[in-house]
């Protein structure tokens, strides 16, 4: 009896150790209770089976000798030793299983984080690969917009260059067109001036052309007779002076030659400056002579007592106190 107490008392201790030891690498196992392999693992655990095992010193065979005391002790001290024996091993195959499975959820656990690492690590390799893709079509989009912001600054500058160049040719145009009309304005303005010019001028001409045949004194005969007597007279007492001048200087050259002078008085010199004085006064006297034959001509005609310069009517106290006259008197002082 007292080896069945010892052996019961043993297999508690076995028991303790067997559930010490699943106890005590219960805390490892939940090290890593978020990956999915242990989860999947969890339920197998032999804990829940050990019920079934516990079973086994509860056999019949112990209770059906009562009339031998001493075999049944020595036969339940063997059971005893034997189910001891047996809840060790089945303690020694639970922690060894358990060991095992602990080892396998180790091994699981480093393997799946070894996956997580290896998944983290490609997770990571392509994230990088993903943002360096990304950074290098930012970098193609940025150089895409900067080649297309530069084509757009490009062809805004060309465009204002161009508007410049078609504003500026728009202006020259402009500005050419103004001149030419301003040359046409101008060369209509000269062309009417020159018009106006040209009727007056033919205005003045035809003025001109009717006082260079206008008749002042037509229609005063007798004023024209008076004037003609006036020059015939005029014209009979000139070709007198006229004959006695011619007469004086030849005499003064026949005494010129009778006579003999002292040259170096000076008297001969003076002889004939006087006798080409005389000379003079006569060929003037014949010009006036030939101006009254004019004078005599025009009133024939009814156009003396006009002016040569202006054509106008000379007055007729010039006419009368001078003998003849061709010019009025405001002509006559500007010559």
């Amino acid at each position: 009896m007292p080896s069945t107490g010892k052996t019961t008392k043993k297999a508690p201790a076995k028991k303790a150790a067997a559930k010490k030891s699943v106890v005590t690498k219960a805390p490892a196992k939940k090290a890593a209770p978020k990956r999915p392999v242990a989860k999947n693992v969890a339920p197998k655990r032999p804990v829940k089976k050990a019920p079934a095992k516990k079973a086994a010193p509860k056999k019949p065979v112990a209770k059906k000798a009562p009339a031998k005391p001493v075999k049944k002790a020595a036969t339940l001290n063997a059971a005893q030793k034997v189910a001891a024996a047996k809840k060790l091993a089945a303690a020694k195959a639970k922690a060894a299983a358990a060991s095992k499975l602990l080892k396998e959820r180790e091994a699981r656990a480093k393997a799946a984080a070894k996956d997580k690492a290896a998944a983290a690590k490609a997770k990571a390799i392509a994230a990088a690969k993903a943002k360096k893709e990304r950074d290098a079509k930012a970098k193609v989009a940025a150089k895409e917009r900067e080649v297309q912001r530069k084509a757009r600054e490009k062809a805004a500058t060309e465009a204002k260059k161009q508007r410049e160049v078609d504003a500026k040719r728009k202006a020259i145009e402009a500005e050419k067109q103004r001149k030419i009309r301003e040359i046409e304005r101008r060369n209509q303005e000269e062309l009417k001036r020159q018009e106006r010019r040209e009727a007056e001028e033919r205005k003045r001409l035809e003025a001109l052309e009717r006082k260079m045949h206008s008749k002042p004194y037509a229609d005063e005969p007798e004023f024209l007779e008076e004037l003609r007597r006036l020059l015939l007279e005029t014209r009979s007492a000139t070709n007198d002076d006229i004959v006695v001048m011619e007469s004086e200087a030849d005499e003064m050259l026949v005494d010129r030659e009778r006579l003999e002078y002292d040259d170096e008085d000076g008297s001969s010199v003076a002889s004939d400056i006087q006798r080409d004085q005389k000379k003079d006064l006569a060929s003037l006297l014949r010009l006036k002579v030939d101006e009254i034959d004019v004078a005599l001509a025009r009133i024939d005609d009814r156009s003396y007592g006009r002016c040569d310069e202006c054509y106008e009517a000379i007055s007729k106290p010039r006419l009368l106190a001078q003998l003849p006259v061709f010019m009025c008197v405001s002509c006559r002082a500007s010559v």
